[in-house]
């Protein structure tokens, strides 16, 4: 069986890999380089429990299904590649100022884990007088984003997938109602199978009929990172509040990460960058004595109701996007399943069914940070 994928990022990677290792011939197209998109620009986070909270809900459930992949999948790439991805769970803190709404939560278990703010300042010491009280998620993880990039195109390569990198999909060509081909501008690529897995891109290759095109948006989301004076410790955990998440990696930080709708511009902003360090410094006061030593923009693919893009669009024709601010903890599993129901035609969830919007006008409940003027600093939510 031959496929294409079109995205080169964590998910075309990852379900390439798992599609060559299952034996299929599969050949990935990137309109770039090898996770130019979303997943470079990406914190790493592995957030089921800060990003989707305690609920059961489809997209709650598959991120845990996927945080449960995690240690396998991340002990095959690196024993694989035989690169280190920065692979890490010990943990996040989930902070309340004082003031601030408390956010609504289920019953605690050992998944979760209520703590003073003194506690809480004991496993982190830069926090600020302002923190109310925490909870400790001791399952979530992070990863190095980069170097998970890199690994997973090492495995796909020795597995047997080929990397097509500047070679931009421009169009399908269908047959009978059947995805058959994909042009770009060197060759058409013919195969049995193609997969949309080219996130904030996904709605913008041609030929498709208007009921089959990925409904993705770009989310535009800037990150700053910031260097620590000298003999000044990088916290070790992830820590999220204030409308912000604190990542460590490699001596020292990133501080992320708005939601704007701005089309594919991914130019830097001076809102952006004043709110990102306001709102950190609202949880750790110190870290006004930090460098900025970087500041950049990625685009993340959303559908309109924030839930991931998984399954047959047209015959022929599957789709992996929308995964929105979950790509990297989704990874494992989107690989899982859109691998087995190419091969095996195991049914995905149908929430997640690309065709739900077909014939509707959905609005989109995408939330948008309000780092612009008179922001004032609250994590919006998906309603």
């Amino acid at each position: 069986m031959k496929v294409v994928i079109i995205g080169a990022g964590v998910a075309g990677l990852a379900i390439g890999w798992k599609l060559a290792v299952g034996g299929a011939k599969v050949v990935v197209l990137e309109r770039a380089q090898v996770g130019n998109g979303a997943t470079l620009v990406s914190g790493g986070m592995l957030a089921a429990t800060a990003e989707l909270g305690s609920v059961s809900s489809p997209d709650a459930d598959f991120a845990r299904q996927a945080n449960a992949l995690w240690p396998d999948f991340a002990a095959a790439l690196e024993a694989q590649s035989g690169f280190a991805i920065g692979y890490r769970r010990n943990g996040a803190l989930l902070l309340r100022l004082k003031g601030e709404a408390a956010r609504p939560e289920g019953p605690l278990s050992g998944e979760r884990t209520a703590l003073t703010a003194d506690a809480a300042r004991q496993m982190e010491p830069l926090l600020g007088a302002e923190i109310e009280n925490a909870i400790f998620a001791p399952h979530e993880a992070q990863v190095d984003s980069q170097a998970l990039c890199r690994a997973l195109a090492v495995c796909f390569v020795q597995a047997g997938g080929e990397v097509r990198a500047t070679e931009t999909a421009v169009r399908f060509e269908l047959t009978g109602g059947r995805v058959t081909g994909v042009v770009t501008p060197f060759t058409t690529h013919r195969a049995d199978a193609f997969v949309i897995a080219a996130g904030a891109w996904s709605a913008r290759i041609e030929g498709l009929p208007p009921e089959a095109v990925p409904p993705v948006v770009p989310v535009k989301g800037e990150i700053i990172v910031l260097s620590p004076p000298a003999g000044v410790a990088v916290p070790s955990h992830v820590v999220w509040g204030n409308g912000v998440y604190i990542v460590p990696r490699r001596e020292r930080v990133l501080v992320g990460a708005t939601m704007e709708l701005a089309g594919f511009d991914t130019s830097l902003t001076k809102s952006a960058l004043t709110w990102l360090r306001r709102q950190a410094e609202g949880l750790m006061p110190s870290l006004k004595d930090w460098r900025l030593s970087e500041h950049w923009a990625g685009l993340r693919p959303a559908a309109p109701d924030g839930l991931p893009l998984l399954g047959q669009s047209v015959d022929g024709l599957f789709v992996a996007s929308g995964q929105y601010r979950n790509g990297i903890l989704f990874a494992p599993a989107v690989a899982d399943v859109l691998s087995r129901l190419i091969l095996e035609r195991i049914a995905v969830d149908p929430a997640f069914d690309p065709r739900r919007f077909a014939g509707t006008k959905s609005p989109l409940i995408v939330p948008q940070t309000p780092h612009k003027e008179g922001g004032n600093g609250a994590w919006p939510t998906v309603s």
